[in-house]
């Protein structure tokens, strides 16, 4: 799991005047890499209770989510497809890492991401 969100994640980032044309070539590829790095991240959190949480947390979280996905999130225009993004990722994520969070609280691994959804 380690060696694909390491070595096989490629989210490539163009300019948002390239990628607003829904049609182009690139927009076309740059949404299928983050639909595939969203599936891998559902991939790596099923396996929270078998693997070690901390090590699920890195993974998922740190290194695909931070590094990758919330990348393109950002560089998504706001509307629908950004919402649509942002459901899919708070979908992957298991309820339990939540469970003892005081309210108004979130993981310090999701913070860069809470605030892009408070805005």
């Amino acid at each position: 799991i380690k060696k694909s969100v390491e070595e096989d994640v490629f989210i490539p980032l163009y300019p948002k005047s390239t990628v607003e044309d829904k049609s182009s070539l690139r927009s076309k590829f740059q949404e299928r890499r983050f639909w595939s790095a969203v599936k891998l991240l559902s991939n790596v959190v099923l396996w929270d209770g078998i693997v070690q949480e901390d090590k699920v947390r890195d993974l998922g979280l740190s290194k695909l989510l931070n590094r990758y996905l919330l990348l393109n999130i950002l560089n998504t225009p706001l509307g629908p497809g950004n919402i649509e993004k942002c459901n899919k990722v708070v979908a992957c994520l298991p309820e339990r890492w939540f469970q003892d969070l005081k309210g108004g609280s979130t993981l310090p691994e999701l913070l860069n991401f809470s605030q892009h959804l408070l805005q």
